[in-house]
């Protein structure tokens, strides 16, 4: 393994370092101010579409990319500027849709679940048998799934300080409903329950968004349970390649989603635009007065297009503007 040997830059020899690569620096005072809001790293990070690359043959004959440490001919400063406060009001937007979303699946799961039982979560007869059953790996066995997220569930409901939790830890020997533990859920502890639901109450649930199929619906939230993540931890979404997309709709399911099959680019399959597609369509079916639609469109026609970057980097598909999924 290799040790790192780079010295520590003032703000000032990171200003020369970026110069050095390339980045045209008309005013090093702005400069040095940007690097000390939000880091030398950061700032390259969205630099890096600029950067200049070459293709190759490698050794096995297969096409590839490499690379290098300069920016390409004309890259300014203002470039990153402008695409990091686009990302970050893109960020601020994935915030906004996935917190109705999540609060709306919330409310669904406990009213389905919660008409079997006050207490249907614990109850293993609720759930797929590969929800329930213990693993079998007998030199690391671990408990069910379902075990697993009933303890977790648990420790936040230990640590939550939310007075209506309060009150059923003191009245009720901390035995909640599901359609009250539901408010203390994140969308990772909701994502998980649902796909361990039986197929009758999850496609109940499901199809209360519009979704034709618990396997469409389950992915959606793992999916979207991971932008959010993203975007509340401040990472990039412009040019992000989701490691958990949304699997796309067969054509005819829901046609306004239809064009997210028109490519199997690695951009369109799992750019960050799959997501804001679903939060698209899901949204106005569970608050059709949020004018999120017509915000996130707005936005992205504003993106601060190059010669190095456009709008297609969140993988959006030539002439997103004119479909319907945008004309709220």
């Amino acid at each position: 393994m290799v040790e790192y040997a780079k010295e520590w830059l003032s703000l000032e020899d990171q200003v020369e370092r970026l110069r050095e690569h390339g980045l045209q620096v008309p005013d090093d005072a702005r400069a040095a101010k940007v690097l000390a809001a939000i880091g030398y790293y950061r700032l390259t990070g969205y630099l890096y579409p600029f950067r200049i690359s070459e293709e190759y043959v490698d050794d096995a004959d297969r096409q590839q990319v490499r690379v290098h440490s300069d920016f390409r001919l004309g890259t300014r400063l203002d470039h990153a500027e402008e695409i990091i406060d686009f990302d970050r009001r893109l960020r601020l937007l994935v915030l906004d849709g996935v917190e109705r979303i999540e609060v709306a699946v919330r409310m669904r799961i406990g009213y389905v679940l919660g008409r079997a039982s006050a207490y249907a979560y614990e109850e293993p007869n609720r759930f797929i048998e590969t929800f329930t059953a213990n693993g079998t790996d007998i030199r690391s066995p671990k408990p069910s799934r379902h075990v697993q997220w009933l303890q977790r569930v648990s420790a936040r409901q230990a640590s939550s300080d939310e007075k209506f939790v309060e009150h059923f830890r003191e009245k009720y020997d901390d035995k909640m409903p599901i359609w009250a533990l539901t408010e203390i859920l994140e969308l990772g502890h909701l994502s998980v329950l649902y796909r361990g639901m039986n197929q009758v109450d999850a496609e109940e649930v499901a199809f209360a968004f519009g979704v034709p199929t618990k396997k469409l619906m389950a992915s959606w939230l793992a999916s979207l349970n991971y932008v959010r993540n993203a975007a509340a931890h401040h990472a990039r979404l412009f040019n992000r390649k989701l490691q958990n997309a949304p699997s796309r709709p067969k054509i005819g399911q829901i046609p306004v989603l239809d064009h997210l099959r028109g490519s199997e680019h690695p951009k369109q399959v799992y750019g960050t635009y799959s997501a804001l597609a679903v939060i698209a369509y899901l949204l106005p079916l569970i608050d059709p007065d949020t004018g999120w639609v017509s915000r996130v469109a707005t936005l992205l026609r504003g993106f601060p297009a190059s010669d190095a970057l456009t709008v297609e980097s969140l993988g959006a598909p030539h002439g997103w503007s004119a479909l319907a999924l945008w004309r709220e």
